[in-house]
């Protein structure tokens, strides 16, 4: 109950209020007060730039001990490697067969529009100069090519703490795979105190994450202001069919795709469904990041769709990085509008080549603010267009970035509905783990 009211007002309504008083002040400064004068610049880079990054910097800091105390508990509480296995397989399906979707209709909306096409090559131009220097720093460090044996290889830590330092998250997901899949056989007392000791780590993290997230509104407000304030209706106005573009393919994954996956595959009644993911999309939205909006998606499942709860912990500890539906989809269409942008025509197989490694790039990008970008410069690179050229979406990147982040968690939350169907051993543990827990108190 911590993340749905605060001061008596539920806590989404909080986030849309500083949502909107951040957009609307940082409008008016930039129209009426301008983006250069000294007092606005001290606030933005002194106030409103650094409240905003210390909220991101405080989910951050939870985001490793979340998932992987959550994934390996998620995993020890399936009971056997059968179950484990057979949602393990509908996972991973259902991952590559709707984002595959999500890239289509992204491609095809993008074709079909072509939002980059009449551009003046001059204006063109102008505007890779002025993102070059704020797309520098991701271009260097974007990877030239993409190899499918380093990309498994790359899966495997050779040291998980090292992996943990540098914040990457899939090979430390796989460290917490291994280690719940052994937790599950080398079951034991001394395995069964270990397991606890897990779970009152995700219960700590998890408490420190809902007393974070009640900074959320404060912060949104000081992140839209920067936004707002610093870049103006100029650049998004430039950028306003991309958006629409972008937003539209998103729009049509979100309310046509999802639905229909709920209803057929899951056996749901949409609407029930959407409304009990109201809080995970709103808080999606204002963060930016599927690790930070995890504990409210794990809450949602168990307590308002009523998900097994070790099938729940599995599938969307899982999908918060590997189930990136609005990524891949982001991904595509950004690309296309960058080659339509400078001219360059793109073949039926290069498209191709970029659907896949959008679909590749989605199960790989890290679920954090902006953690697609890297591989948007590296796809860039691969087809021909100036990888430069992703300087010019990053004004209006935050705000599409909470759209695909809103995607990519509803996403999870679809995979978690379908793979918990066909789970018919569900009520089981709740029912019987009373049982063994007080002799584990009486060996203890």
């Amino acid at each position: 109950m911590d993340t749905t009211k605060k001061g008596g007002i539920p806590l989404h309504w909080l986030m849309l209020i500083g949502f909107v008083i951040g957009l609307g002040a940082g409008l008016y400064v930039n129209q009426y007060i301008g983006p250069e004068t000294p007092w606005v610049l001290w606030l933005t880079s002194n106030v409103t730039g650094p409240a905003g990054q210390i909220f991101l910097r405080l989910l951050f800091m939870l985001v490793i001990p979340l998932l992987f105390s959550a994934l390996v508990v998620g995993v020890a509480e399936m009971g056997d490697l059968q179950s484990l296995g057979r949602a393990g397989i509908k996972t991973l399906l259902l991952t590559i067969v709707v984002s595959s979707i999500a890239v289509v209709i992204g491609l095809a909306m993008v074709n079909y529009f072509r939002p980059g096409d009449g551009v003046d090559p001059a204006l063109a131009q102008q505007l890779l100069a002025q993102g070059a220097d704020g797309a520098r720093g991701i271009v260097e460090n974007a990877p030239t090519s993409i190899k499918l044996g380093d990309f498994f290889l790359d899966l495997i830590p050779s040291n998980v703490f090292t992996a943990a330092a540098d914040n990457q998250i899939l090979p430390v997901m796989i460290f917490a795979l291994f280690f719940g899949i052994g937790l599950v056989m080398a079951k034991s007392p001394n395995t069964d105190r270990l397991q606890n000791v897990i779970e009152g780590l995700l219960e700590v993290t998890m408490k420190l994450i809902n007393m974070v997230i009640k900074l959320a509104p404060i912060a949104i407000a000081c992140l839209m202001f920067n936004l707002a304030a610093l870049f103006g209706w100029d650049l998004m106005m430039r950028l306003a069919a991309f958006v629409g573009v972008a937003v539209g393919a998103m729009a049509i994954h979100m309310f046509v795709v999802y639905p229909l996956v709920v209803w057929i595959g899951g056996k749901m009644n949409p609407i029930t469904f959407f409304k009990g993911v109201r809080e995970p999309m709103v808080v999606a939205f204002s963060t930016a990041s599927s690790n930070a909006s995890l504990p409210v998606s794990l809450k949602a499942a168990e307590q308002e769709l009523k998900l097994p709860r070790k099938i729940a912990r599995f599938v969307l500890t899982v999908g918060a990085t590997a189930n990136q539906n609005g990524t891949a989809l982001f991904e595509g269409v950004t690309v296309l509008f960058l080659a339509q942008f400078f001219q360059i025509e793109l073949t039926v197989t290069q498209q191709v080549v970029v659907m896949l490694v959008c679909i590749l790039g989605g199960v790989g990008t890290a679920g954090v603010p902006a953690g697609s970008l890297p591989v948007i410069a590296m796809i860039l690179v691969m087809v021909g267009v100036p990888a430069e050229g992703i300087g010019l979406v990053l004004g209006v990147d935050r705000f599409l970035d909470m759209c695909r982040t809103v995607l990519n968690v509803t996403g999870d939350l679809v995979l978690a509905t379908v793979v918990s169907r066909g789970e018919k051993d569900e009520p089981v543990p709740p029912a019987s783990s009373p049982e063994p827990e007080p002799a584990v108190a009486t060996v203890a």
